[in-house]
């Protein structure tokens, strides 16, 4: 008899979902900011079309499961190694200076150290998903900020797992001493943990493996979903939190054949679910409190955003970065995290928050989450009027960077402003051109390799004028900006053209819509990423097809008409014999002409290869050298490698006409 209520609510729950993000859509907030205001408008402190959150929260606890099987599911070891000790270690001190910070604020204001550390753990949580969208919509992830910001909210996700296991020590609930507590959870964990990587990896690759053979995807979805909350169930039964259980379970599977395919299945049940939680914790949202508790919600609100970004910012600070990097990085980790409402609930239910220090921070976690589009856009500006304080960096810099800052003495020489594969490969080409070159660099890693391999490199800031001037971009011939951020790229040209107006700079974009503004501030030519990428395909394709090459070079000038032009010829890749359906019959053969055979010392043409056996002769190697054009009238010498065309009978008729001077009338079996 409950069905239809219950579904009644899930259906008025979606709808407002889906109209309100329609509605605002214009207004660029984050999916999760607008699932939070749904739930709130439908919650029983504004519309009360939903009075029962339980059965709500029944469904939403299951997406929260899933979420951080799914976080598991992404997370391998080689993944997080890929961003190396640098990117890793500043979000490890991002996460202790948050602590830090909190626990002496709070210690200060009269709070217990348990207290301050629960609090601490909700405000280094920054959002992973509107940070990420952030950075893929500017396309920044591989920006010196971007693999920073990346880093910093891989190993918060992470942090999520310990910080729900000591939870109930934090509250107190084991009755034991707090540090032999924590010390007893992590063992329990540790020994958890080691058992179920024994046992997924002798029974969970055999298992799915069965299930594979099935061939049915409905089984293998079942199958995943199973692992999931069966190991969340299990580990739950240990005294643990099935947050650990259901982060276990998506590692099982992270470094398996079978972990994409997973991702794949299990995603849009995730996402539907977890919609569900962000629209429980919007109902618990009473609007009230912005009226009641003003003050109280904005200094939680300014907290949050200002302790964010002091410890990030001070975090990349500490690892030698940019000022302008840092203040970035700092700005990214303003907004709530997702997981920061998961913890406030497992607080809230251990009596770690109180009911009302729950409504204010639910306030106060939605503000950021909706500020957080504002503050993406000012981004840019805020880094720019900060970054002015050029004595900060000077005084960062690496000593050994500092003190053999080498001396860039160079005239008509290449600056390279970023030293990855594409300024590698610039740089060789270069080199072997004998042309002089200056590579400018942010990351204080790659100028060291670069100098060890005798490259001149300079490690600076390519958008400041001082960086500039030390590469000595006046003198230069070009600049050739290979950088990966959009922002830096466009401060870079404005720089130059200040410094060096006469100088060519040529730059790399990823998407053409950005390569009119870059022409406008001074870029000599534009190269887009996508345009060439696209012309590329297209002519490995229309190749594949068989499409004649004028045909297929028509297609190309067109496309360069509509989108970019390029002074470099187009290559296109050569098409093999048995590529071609319509020569597949033609064979090569080679014939290598050893003393007594019959074509020592013959021509083509005396002997009557085409004509006899029907077969051609293209091309002659001798002496290590290979004759392309070789004359059918000059005689063969001995040690000629002769290389023949034809189908197989005709193949095999030439053979023994070489051989002996004679064509059987069958080709030799083989």
């Amino acid at each position: 008899m409950n069905e239809v209520p219950f579904l009644a609510e899930l259906a008025v729950v979606s709808a407002f979902a889906v109209g309100i993000a329609v509605l605002l859509r214009r207004l660029d907030l984050p999916v999760v900011s607008l699932l939070l205001l749904a739930g709130a408008l439908v919650g029983p402190h504004a519309l009360a079309l939903v009075n029962d959150l339980k059965r709500i929260e029944a469904v939403a606890d299951v997406g929260v499961v899933l979420l951080l099987f799914t976080i598991g599911l992404e997370f391998s070891l080689t993944r997080l190694l890929q961003f190396g000790a640098r990117v890793l270690a500043v979000g490890a001190l991002q996460i202790a200076i948050t602590l830090g910070l909190v626990v002496v604020v709070m210690a200060i204001g009269g709070a217990s150290l348990a207290r301050g550390f629960f609090f601490g753990c909700l405000a280094t949580l920054a959002s992973t998903a509107i940070a990420l969208r952030s950075l893929r919509d500017r396309n920044e992830v591989d920006a010196p900020h971007g693999r920073l910001i990346v880093g910093t909210l891989i190993l918060q996700d992470l942090a999520v797992v310990p910080m729900m296991l000591i939870l109930p020590t934090l509250a107190g609930e084991s009755g034991g001493t707090p540090a032999l507590d924590g010390i007893v959870v992590l063992a329990k964990a540790a020994l958890t943990v080691a058992a179920t990587f024994v046992g997924a990896r002798i029974v969970v690759p055999r298992l799915l493996g069965l299930v594979d053979r099935a061939r049915s995807r409905e089984l293998f979805l079942l199958s995943v979903l199973a692992l999931c909350i069966g190991t969340a169930w299990l580990t739950s039964l240990t005294g643990l939190s099935v947050a650990l259980g259901a982060f276990l379970a998506g590692m099982i599977l992270a470094d398996s054949v079978y972990a994409h395919r997973a991702i794949t299945d299990i995603v849009p049940f995730r996402d539907v679910l977890t919609s569900f939680f962000f629209m429980s914790l919007g109902m618990l949202l009473d609007w009230r409190v912005l009226f009641d508790e003003p003050i109280a919600v904005g200094i939680v609100f300014l907290g949050l955003i200002a302790v964010r970004f002091l410890s990030g910012s001070l975090a990349a600070l500490a690892a030698r970065s940019p000022l302008r990097v840092a203040v970035l990085t700092g700005i990214a980790l303003a907004p709530f995290s997702e997981f920061g409402f998961v913890l406030a609930q497992a607080g809230g239910r251990l009596g770690l928050l109180t009911a009302s220090e729950m409504r204010i921070v639910l306030a106060a976690a939605i503000l950021t989450m909706v500020i957080a589009p504002l503050l993406t856009k000012a981004a840019p500006a805020i880094s720019r009027s900060i970054g002015r304080w050029d004595w900060i960096d000077r005084a960062l810099r690496p000593s050994d960077l500092a003190n053999g800052e080498p001396e860039v003495a160079l005239a008509g020489h290449v600056v390279i402003a970023g030293y990855g594969v594409a300024g590698q490969v610039l740089a060789s080409a270069l080199r072997a051109s004998d042309v002089p070159h200056v590579v400018v660099e942010l990351n204080a890693d790659t100028v060291r390799a670069a100098r060890l391999s005798g490259v001149t490199a300079v490690y600076g800031d390519v958008t400041r004028p001082d960086a500039l001037v030390h590469a000595r971009l006046v003198e230069a011939k070009a600049l050739v900006l290979l950088v990966n951020d959009p922002e830096a790229a466009e401060r870079a040209i404005a720089a130059a053209k200040q410094i060096a107006p006469r100088t060519a700079v040529f730059v790399r974009t990823h998407y053409s819509r950005a390569a009119a503004r870059l022409a406008s501030l001074g870029a000599s030519s534009v190269v887009v990423e996508e345009v060439e990428a696209g012309i590329e395909m297209l002519a490995l394709t229309l190749r594949h097809l068989g499409t004649a090459r004028n045909v297929l070079m028509e297609h190309v000038d067109a496309a360069r008409a509509q989108t970019q032009t390029s002074m470099r010829d187009q290559t296109l890749p050569r098409r093999r014999l048995g590529t071609v359906a319509e020569l597949d019959l033609l064979k090569v053969e080679t014939f290598l002409v050893r003393d007594g055979a019959h074509a020592a010392a013959r021509s083509a043409i005396e002997m009557g290869v085409r004509a006899r056996s029907g077969a051609l002769v293209v091309a002659v190697h001798r002496d290590g050298t290979l004759i392309e054009q070789a004359d059918p009238s000059k005689p063969f010498q001995i040690g000629d490698l002769l290389f023949l065309v034809g189908s197989r009978p005709t193949l095999a008729r030439a053979m023994v006409l070489l051989e002996s001077g004679s064509v059987e009338p069958a080709a030799p079996k083989v």
